[in-house]
């Protein structure tokens, strides 16, 4: 077996709910003896999903798979608000209008394509030197200090509805927050949204079908190593 300083490659982890990116990192640091591992785009702790990590030298592609293509899966609960546009904040009912379909798919049209989006006001942007998040938890923080980009959202396709849940894959490009996707929609239909769940199922040429989970054995864990002659080099 190849000791730990000469493993190289990328790894790919299912992430569990409550499991952070760093609890992520820091468990492989763990069970492969390695400390220079990083990962390619963070996960909120509601969320599971594709992770892909870089091991050694496997971390100068981190950058390249960061702005590549994702695709997620996401179930929005209508009718309400969160503050933290998900399940994990404080739900405020706004409505019991129940959408149609069609108006739904009519409001999503604003986003296919893509759009100019405002960063949630938990997330992990900064602004005057300090994360937004952080700003937010003091009670600090305000609805103009949230960061905006335009972001690509190549399709939306709407996969179930039952009101008040709607489910949805988004396939959009970096720096995507689904979480806006969700508040945003609410407030098109007027009514209020946000993430129940939440899952990442590619990036790139990457996908959760040879992930790992990180409770597997080490055994399992290095069988699923990625050398870097062999890991896809687009997400094309």
């Amino acid at each position: 077996m190849n000791p730990p300083e000469t493993l190289s490659g990328l790894l790919l982890v299912d992430k569990p709910v409550s499991w952070t990116s760093h609890d992520i990192v820091a468990k492989m640091r763990g069970v492969l003896g390695i400390k220079r591992i990083g990962h390619a785009g963070t996960l909120d702790p509601f969320a599971t999903g594709l992770v892909v990590l870089g091991i050694n030298k496997g971390t100068k592609h981190l950058e390249r798979i960061m702005h590549e293509t994702k695709v997620y899966e996401t179930t929005i609960k209508l009718g309400a608000t969160s503050t933290t546009f998900d399940i994990e904040g404080e739900i405020t009912s706004v409505s019991t209008t129940e959408p149609t379909l069609e108006a739904i798919e009519k409001a999503l049209d604003q986003f296919r394509g893509g759009y100019e989006q405002r960063a949630p006001l938990f997330s992990a942007k900064h602004v005057n030197g300090k994360r937004l998040y952080d700003l937010a938890r003091e009670g600090k923080a305000t609805e103009e200090m949230r960061p905006s980009k335009l972001v690509k959202i190549e399709a939306i396709e709407v996969l179930g509805y039952s009101y008040p849940e709607l489910t949805l894959k988004v396939t959009c490009g970096g720096g995507t927050y689904i979480r806006s996707i969700a508040d945003d929609l609410g407030h098109a239909l007027g009514i209020g949204g946000y993430c129940l769940t939440l899952r990442r199922t590619r990036i790139g040429s990457y996908t959760t079908e040879k992930a790992v989970t990180p409770t597997d054995e080490k055994a399992t864990i290095l069988a699923a190593l990625l050398p870097l002659d062999e890991s896809p080099t687009s997400g094309q």
